[in-house]
């Protein structure tokens, strides 16, 4: 008998596992969201703020009634469950209504990190999470000459460079000593930082956002001894899970802040695995597929690989996750950052000790017409050679770039095995003959050799 599914949550990864579990023979399913709108990217909202797309309607994919009529998916939006009842496998809403279920996914996402500061609560302070959101930052823009975005990482990065696109004085307030910290090493950051100073933002690190100031609306900020002046606070301070309903149910949660969950992405109660409840996307701590340990991977693309496995799974299928190297993208003005693996901050928090090169080339052959700047960084494990992480800085194709260096981490190839194995394709228009990711790597197994380790 086809089962009965539940979906709590209408992001990537709960959207990801209603259509799954549909296309894997499940029965009735019922998502239910909080949010307005499903299926869209919050990682588009900056570019809408920036004017790069037109409008917010653009961003959403699909309607509630077009998972109705197509998918056979029932999507309940503006609507909060208040708690799950496993004895009697039912989800009950804060309306009053129930829905029973063989099945439950829990993809509850994550909920933006707002610091206890004073005057967080001030007109002008924003969170960028939700389309709500960024149409609230959008009304509020026509008062604003001067704007804060607190932290700095890609989010922070990505609204910074749209609110200057408007014309808008922005200041970036950071409490580590570096732009895009943990998932960049220092070297990258600084060329990152240097791009966005030069389009003409201001930054303020090693100093947390300490207080928002005014009466009623924002009219400054505090960040360690500096006073800023500005109309507009963007919050863009980290995620966190939302673990309301999972602590309500007695899930085991950990030591990240998300969901232990097995491969299968079931969670645990008191050491033991819940059956029949499968949780996906930012409310998770899975396994990371660099390092032996856990790690939290708060990014669309993993979402949606969890979704696919929790909704086979849901539907009574076998599938598991087996761990992620979260590799990452970002474009900032003209620049495109990203990355995969393990930085060197975050390979030495877990006990490695690396060795790493870097190239510096071109995205085109020299000689052809419109190339960009390209930085690449490799890293590895000093002692094995095997290749953990990488990160790349340029003005084009850097996507393509980071997912040939995630593949290698994922088989778990050396930089000598890399260099001998690993073959690109080649065009003018399109890359060096010798691609920058080859040099980089080609420089590292120097690297390894001249410290004696094998490659």
């Amino acid at each position: 008998m086809a089962r009965k599914v539940v979906v709590i949550g209408g992001g990537a990864a709960g959207m990801t596992a209603a259509s799954t579990a549909r296309g894997h023979g499940a029965g009735e399913i019922t998502l239910i969201t909080e949010d307005e709108h499903v299926a869209y990217s919050p990682c588009a909202i900056p570019f809408v703020v920036e004017g790069r797309i037109k409008d917010f309607q653009d961003i959403v994919m699909h309607t509630p009634e077009f998972y109705r009529r197509e998918r056979g998916i029932d999507v309940l939006v503006k609507t909060s469950v208040d708690k799950v009842d496993e004895e009697a496998r039912k989800v009950m809403t804060k309306d009053g209504r129930s829905f029973e279920y063989d099945a439950l996914v829990i993809a509850t996402g994550g909920t933006v990190f707002i610091p206890p500061v004073e005057g967080r609560e001030l007109k002008g302070v924003f969170p960028v999470r939700g389309i709500s959101d960024g149409q609230a930052i959008m009304e509020r823009l026509p008062m604003v000459h001067q704007a804060v975005v607190a932290g700095a990482g890609v989010i922070g990065l990505e609204m910074a460079v749209a609110l200057r696109a408007r014309g808008k004085e922005v200041t970036v307030v950071e409490m580590f000593d570096q732009v895009v910290p943990r998932i960049l090493d220092r070297d990258m950051a600084q060329l990152v930082q240097a791009h966005c100073e030069a389009l003409g933002i201001r930054f303020i690190l090693g100093a947390p956002l300490s207080c928002i100031e005014g009466e009623g609306s924002v009219t400054g900020v505090t960040a360690g001894r500096h006073q800023v002046p500005c109309q507009m606070v963007i919050m863009a301070t980290g995620v966190r899970a939302n673990l309301r309903i999972p602590e309500q149910m007695g899930l085991e949660i950990g030591p990240l802040g998300g969901v232990r969950v097995s491969p299968s992405l079931q969670p645990y109660r008191k050491g033991r695995l819940v059956p029949d409840v499968y949780l996906a996307g930012d409310v998770v701590m899975c396994q990371s597929a660099v390092l032996a340990g856990p790690t939290m991977s708060q990014l669309g693309s993993t979402a949606v690989r969890q979704g696919r496995v929790a909704g086979i799974r849901a539907a009574g299928g076998s599938a598991t996750f087996p761990g992620t190297a979260s590799p990452w993208i970002s474009v900032i003005g003209d620049m495109h950052v990203g990355g995969t693996g393990m930085s060197r901050s975050l390979a030495e928090y877990y006990g490695v000790k690396v060795a790493e090169a870097t190239g510096v080339g071109s995205s085109r052959a020299r000689y052809y017409p419109g190339g960009k700047d390209i930085t690449v960084k490799l890293l590895a494990d000093a002692g094995s050679g095997r290749l953990i992480g990488g990160q790349i800085v340029g003005g084009e194709d850097v996507a393509g770039r980071v997912n040939w260096i995630t593949a290698a981490i994922l088989e778990g190839v050396t930089a000598g095995a890399f260099v001998e194995r690993f073959e690109g394709s080649y065009c003018p228009p399109t890359s060096m003959v010798v691609d920058t990711v080859c040099a980089a790597a080609e420089r590292l197994e120097k690297v390894l050799r001249a410290q004696g380790k094998s490659v």
